[in-house]
């Protein structure tokens, strides 16, 4: 149902770093880069992040409320999902736990620009 969701960054080559690190485990890799767009994914078959200075040319912003969540698959993946985040320079928005008892476990960080991550797993 998802083809892809976009998130503006301030500098695509340090986004790109990131996020292919962030998602390598997952199977994630840069499949497509158009100069000011990444897509990076396990497939252009399959839903991606893609990664972009923004066409108007103003500054990217996070929208409140907006947020991309992965599913790396148990809460252990998540909790190094999380800490490999922090390793890499995102900064702590909810430090890994079962937020709903036997239904979800998710961990939440924002980027460099301020996006919002999770990582999440349900039950």
């Amino acid at each position: 149902m998802i083809n892809y969701v976009t998130i503006g960054v301030s500098d695509l080559d340090a986004a790109k770093a990131f996020y292919g690190e962030l998602l390598a485990e997952l199977g994630g890799k840069v499949l497509l880069d158009m100069g000011r767009i990444c897509f990076i994914g396990e497939s252009m078959e399959q839903p991606m992040l893609a990664v972009c200075i923004p066409f108007n040319q103003a500054p990217a912003t996070p929208g409140n409320g907006n947020m991309v969540s992965f599913a790396p698959g148990s809460k252990a993946a998540v909790d190094a999902m999380y800490h490999k985040a922090i390793s890499l320079g995102a900064s702590c928005d909810g430090a890994p736990g079962q937020r709903i008892a036997d239904k979800f476990y998710g961990a939440y960080v924002k980027d460099a620009d301020g996006n919002k991550l999770c990582f999440s797993y349900f039950g």
